[in-house]
């Protein structure tokens, strides 16, 4: 086992708790003593160790998946977004702070990638070993106690992470000796090591010294020392997603293992509580130590006091009338899983997870009371009276620290690289409109194409095709769809029209694996019942930026709705006829899909790559057009390669998309679509509209 420094600071002024860098010389034990007494701890004659019971409420409160939204800002449509970002979070924060006495504050993962800003600072131009992430500099702000990493802290390499997170790790190809400013809390990661060193690439934990204030049994305040334990989990599937990357460098073992093997040695260090911080979800299936979403095992693991999950960017506790999660064991009213306290707070800092614990004292340490926890998040919109939606005002100080990087990512999204005679969009995107997915296919096809003429002469004679989803599709609300504008095209523009920062891989498949594959992307839908007269929604709760689709005039198929998943798939042509099961195609795809797609088709689990790209499909994207800088609707974007199967239904078929959009759907020739209702009540800026399935 690694040798860590794993101890921290006490609760200083303010009301909140300050920590030391986790790579910084160790304290030593009279350097310790008299740091704890500047901070008014425990040592202060002032604020003597209790001996007799007592007791405190120790508040958790976590973010996740912020990804890097500093600002309520989209770089996609250059426009202020209240819905989001994290200077509003930090409102959220501060008044916690005000309302607890003992606030613990962490950040679940997926904190370094997802803007343009982030990209900027990454790769357009990559910031100084001097120079620290926006995002952190604005959680530096708020002072955060601890955090772990999310699969997204990958996507940029090792040595980027290595500097961002201050220097220190000890893998290949990476120079564990640089000293950065880093991010400025303890980084936790339990369940990934360096394939070099064959130890934690990050220390698996910390533990935080601190100091609560309780109240005695004599009803008086009294200060009284803790040693909160931090572990932190990513999901495995970092292994695939960022294979180029990590390949041979590091490797990962499951939450569950990790956790059985760590969560004793903070026991062991004095940790009188342990907080599990969980870059991943619920799932419901049988355990593996590669699952992704794992919050179901790892809160059986002794030891762990309190969870916060992410990644999969949804919330807990959930008390609506039908909760994201329900499987055995989850109880949203009590915010527990397997009785273990938890949160999931959204994504992109639109909430705020609190977890309040309460701790009882027996006169030598502290433990979790079993009962009286409270789990809650708190969102920075809300409504007011009369339904409208309201908004967290945001910290004043947060926009003045990233103002210059923030202004110099707006200037390079601005750069122009071409124009479009037709407004491209994901609004209809679920139901045949191919506007701004037919440029994505378009340019991972020419690319691919090329490099395979090139250098990969064995498979020059297959067909090589593209699939691509709507990678925004609704999912948060009326916003959150492509929607490029008629007329100039700049690099915003082409990030907007591919959101992830994937790289191009191509695999080599059949005709009868295409079948499958569109079989598994059809479950984007619901089964119709057409003798119904009720309404029946069209969409699953299957994601958008899994509905692989073809966009060419070589491939038609149609999608029967009316039948169950795997058997959707109707009159799959290849060049007007039939296509041949044996057939073999190279594909142009994703990372993600290509490597981590085995819920698709076996094949799609990196047995089947013939080639990983080194670029993004991003830039691939903006490169194509700006070697085609005159983007048509006839050239680019009407090629519609499926179509649902007609059938006449009893009641009405429905969907949402965003509002006052019926003319996209009516310019890109779906004459089927209808709106019903202008506002369909789920207060998301989205309206219902009904598909005639019978045109």
């Amino acid at each position: 086992m690694q040798d860590f420094d794993l101890s921290g600071t006490k609760l200083c002024a303010d009301g909140f708790f300050s920590t030391l860098r986790h790579r910084r010389n160790v304290l030593t034990a009279v350097g310790c003593a008299v740091l704890l007494a500047a901070c008014g701890g425990s040592d202060d004659s002032s604020t003597p160790v209790a001996s007799q019971p007592a007791t405190a409420t120790l508040a958790v409160l976590e973010t996740t998946d912020l990804h890097f939204n500093v600002r309520s800002y989209d770089y996609f449509k250059l426009a202020e977004d209240k819905s989001y970002g994290f200077e509003r979070t930090a409102t959220l924060i501060r008044q916690a702070r005000k309302e607890f006495a003992n606030t613990l504050l962490v950040d679940n993962g997926d904190t370094i990638q997802g803007t343009a800003l982030a990209d900027y600072e990454a790769e357009i131009k990559p910031i100084a070993c001097t120079q620290q992430l926006s995002m952190y500099k604005a959680m530096g702000a708020l002072s955060f106690d601890a955090g772990t990493l999310g699969n997204h802290e990958f996507n940029y390499g090792l040595p980027f992470l290595n500097q961002v997170l201050g220097g220190g790790l000890d893998v290949e190809g990476v120079n564990a000796s640089q000293k950065c400013v880093g991010n400025g809390y303890p980084a936790v990661l339990a369940n990934v090591y360096s394939s070099k060193t064959k130890k934690p690439l990050v220390q698996p934990y910390a533990v935080l010294e601190r100091t609560m204030v309780a109240k005695g049994g004599d009803g008086k305040e009294v200060k009284l020392p803790i040693k909160i334990g931090v572990i932190g989990f990513t999901t495995p599937g970092i292994m695939n997603w960022d294979k180029r990357y990590l390949e041979g460098k590091v490797y990962t073992e499951g939450a569950v293992e990790a956790a059985s093997k760590y969560v004793p040695e903070l026991r062991a260090k004095g940790a009188d509580v342990v907080v599990a911080l969980l870059h991943g979800g619920l799932d419901g299936s049988a355990y593996s130590a590669s699952m992704e979403n794992p919050g179901l095992y790892l809160s059986k693991v002794a030891g762990i006091d309190a969870m916060v999950m992410g990644h999969q960017h949804s919330v807990f506790p959930d008390l609506s009338a039908k909760p994201a999660f329900s499987q055995s064991g989850v109880d949203n009213k009590a915010g527990t899983i397997n009785g273990v306290p938890a949160v999931m707070a959204n994504s992109w800092g639109k909430a705020l997870g609190v977890i309040q614990l309460p701790l009882q004292w027996d006169g030598k340490k502290w433990s979790v009371a079993k009962t009286g926890s409270k789990s809650e998040l708190r969102n920075i919109q809300n409504k007011d009276a009369a339904g409208s939606a309201v908004f967290v005002d945001a910290d004043p100080a947060i926009a003045p620290l990233i103002e210059t990087q923030h202004q110099a990512a707006i200037s390079y999204v601005k750069t122009p690289i071409g124009s479009t005679d037709f407004r491209m969009s994901t609004l209809f995107a679920d139901v045949g409109d191919p506007g701004a997915i037919q440029i994505v296919n378009q340019a991972q096809q020419a690319y691919v194409g090329n490099y395979i003429k090139a250098n990969l002469p064995q498979y020059a004679s297959l067909p090589v095709l593209s699939v691509s989803a709507p990678f925004k599709s609704g999912f948060q609300g009326g916003k959150d769809f492509t929607d490029v504008a008629t007329g100039p095209l700049a690099i915003y523009n082409a990030a907007d029209l591919y959101l992830y920062p994937n790289t191009v891989y191509a695999v080599k498949v059949n005709g009868a694996d295409i079948k499958s594959w569109l079989e598994a992307a059809a479950k984007r839908f619901n089964q119709i019942d057409v003798n119904k007269t009720a309404e029946q929604p069209l969409i699953s709760s299957f994601p958008g930026y899994n509905f692989d689709m073809f966009t060419t005039a070589d491939v038609q198929y149609e999608i029967d709705v009316t039948q169950h998943v795997g058997s959707r798939i109707k009159n799959l042509n290849y060049l007007g006829k039939p296509i041949d099961t044996a057939q073999e195609f190279v594909i142009a795809t994703n990372n993600y899909r290509a490597t981590s797609g085995a819920s698709f088709i076996p094949k799609l689990d990196g047995s089947s790559t013939i080639w990983a790209s080194p670029d993004a499909n991003r830039d691939v994207v903006i490169e194509y057009v700006r070697k085609n800088p005159q983007i048509t609707r006839a050239i680019n974007g009407a090629a519609k390669s499926w179509r649902f199967t007609k059938v006449t239904t009893a009641g009405p078929v429905v969907f949402s998309s965003g509002t006052g959009a019926l003319s996209v759907a009516q310019a890109a020739g779906l004459s089927g679509v209808t709106v019903l209702m202008a506002d369909d009540g789920t207060g998301k800026d989205t309206s219902k509209y009904q598909l005639d399935l019978s045109k």
